[in-house]
């Protein structure tokens, strides 16, 4: 059994388990995220954010998207087209690829 670390070298575990933590040298789901994950995360929270609140989990202007039953390809559509008197078109504001990561960030999200 190792032995319990002394009042001077608690402070410093604390503080190197820290600096990893926020260097992104500790690999996990919690402690590490993608730079396209990152990307679809702030697209969302500044654009899709005013309406779907509480990055997507609460009913604002919008539904809720968290638990979502919809297809992706009806999130893709949505997205690119809008609907008409309910959500605006941003076929011309986000690309394929950050609209295919906006739904991997709406995927992911857990209700609270």
């Amino acid at each position: 059994m190792p032995k319990p670390l002394s009042r001077t070298a608690f402070p410093i575990a604390a503080a190197a388990c820290a600096a990893l933590l926020l260097s992104g040298s500790i690999t996990g789901a919690a402690a590490k995220m993608s730079k396209s994950d990152e990307e679809a995360e702030g697209l969302f929270a500044s654009t899709c954010g005013f309406c779907h609140e509480d990055g997507g989990r609460s009913a604002g202007k919008g539904p809720v998207l968290a638990g979502t039953k919809r297809s992706d390809a009806f999130i893709k559509t949505r997205i690119k087209y809008g609907k008409e008197g309910a959500m605006p078109a941003f076929g011309d504001t986000f690309n394929d690829k950050q609209i295919n990561g906006i739904i991997h960030y709406i995927r992911g999200l857990k209700k609270d």
